[in-house]
């Protein structure tokens, strides 16, 4: 071999060695690119901001005091996938436009108003954060961002009445009414319809206090209707001032939205709860699921949303069964408390025989039934 062609070949050898350490630093590299991505962490979803706007305070031990019970459901089945906050005693006006403006700025993408007054406001705020969802309670307006829920509280009255019908020894019933919306006339409709069922000489007496949250006017009310006769009261307002009054005066009474036992043990009946927890985990659920879409729901006994609870040991066992009869028949869709014939007050036929009203009626119902007193307000 000549020198040249030494020369030529230590020449190959070494460029072919240049290339090789050059590939496998190349390949060196694209190795610890790839582990430098495997070890990446995966980029944090931020969890879901859900406030809530409460009419009361949350200790009222009512109807607020079951929002926020669900509320804090709601936390525990989704953990760090969401965040709650809420906001008390918000009044149903101008001052709810301004909280509901607040919770869209500080980053909530699902706020819900658990209140009628609060439909309007939401309403407007829905119009201008459009990636915001809003649900809004008791209402029946609903925009592309915003639907409603509500639950059958009438149910619960019905059952009420089931018990007082059989338990009342004037034969008059006294119903503490807060504002006077189809909502609330129902309830007070569904309560004498119970108790006639089993007690068709019982009559209703109602004073209204026009307002949901107010244990003084609560408490006058009470009083009165106690002044007037009635020895079982219902009420459709949302602290336990109704109770607390049946207890002082000897008298007996309902707890309503949440289990009132503790307020008035020695006057209590029952209580007509509401279960929000189930709705509640369903909406927040769909807003994580990227499934949330407008629309109304109206949850009752069939959905677990509706209950009458703690029912007084002195209540004779053929009227627990009764009560117990009726909640099944609501679960299952064989009963309706709705069905005719049902007479108003003035005599006249609502509703014909064997017709069972559908959620048009019941959402429009502006009448008192027959047995229930006085004018329902303007």
């Amino acid at each position: 071999m000549t020198d040249l062609t030494k020369r030529s070949v230590l020449k190959t050898v070494a460029l072919s060695a240049v290339a090789a350490a050059a590939a496998l630093t190349l390949l060196g590299c694209g190795k610890k690119e790839e582990a430098a991505k495997a070890e990446a962490p995966a980029a944090k979803v931020e969890p879901l901001k859900v406030a809530f706007a409460y009419v009361g305070p949350v200790g009222d031990g009512g109807w607020t005091f079951a929002h926020d019970n669900a509320r804090k459901a709601v936390e525990k089945e989704f953990g760090d996938k969401i965040v709650t906050s809420f906001v008390e005693k918000v009044p149903e006006s101008a001052d709810a436009e301004r909280v509901f403006r607040d919770m869209a700025s500080q980053g909530n993408k699902l706020i819900f108003g658990t209140t009628f007054g609060y439909m309007e406001p939401m309403l407007k705020v829905a119009a201008d954060s459009k990636d915001i969802k809003f649900e809004h309670a008791t209402g029946y307006k609903t925009a592309d961002n915003m639907r409603t829920y509500d639950s059958r509280t009438y149910e619960g009255a019905y059952m009420a009445g089931v018990i007082a019908g059989k338990m009342t020894k004037s034969n008059t019933l006294g119903v503490v009414a807060s504002i006077p919306i189809p909502e609330v006339i129902r309830n007070i409709n569904s309560f004498t319809l119970g108790a006639q069922s089993v007690n068709p000489k019982v009559k209703t007496k109602v004073v209204w206090v026009n307002e949901w949250f107010n244990p003084p006017k609560e408490t006058e009310a009470a009083t009165a209707l106690i002044n007037g006769g009635a020895d079982v009261l219902m009420q459709n307002t949302d602290s336990p001032a109704v109770l607390q009054t049946a207890e002082k005066m000897g008298k007996r009474a309902f707890g309503w939205d949440s289990d009132m036992t503790a307020y008035g043990p020695k006057a209590h009946l029952g209580s007509a709860v509401i279960n929000w927890a189930p709705y509640y985990i369903k909406a927040v659920g769909e807003a994580l699921d990227g499934k949330w879409a407008t629309g109304m729901s109206w949850w009752g006994v069939k959905e677990g949303a509706i209950d009458m609870v703690s029912v007084a040991a002195d209540v004779p066992d053929d009227v627990k069964k009764k009560v117990d009869e009726v909640k099944a028949g609501l679960k299952d869709g064989s009963f309706s408390i709705w069905k005719g014939p049902i007479v108003g007050q003035d005599g006249k036929e609502v509703l014909a025989k064997d017709a069972v009203a559908d959620d048009k009626f019941l959402g429009g119902i502006k009448f008192y039934v027959k047995g229930v007193e006085g004018k329902v307000p303007n």
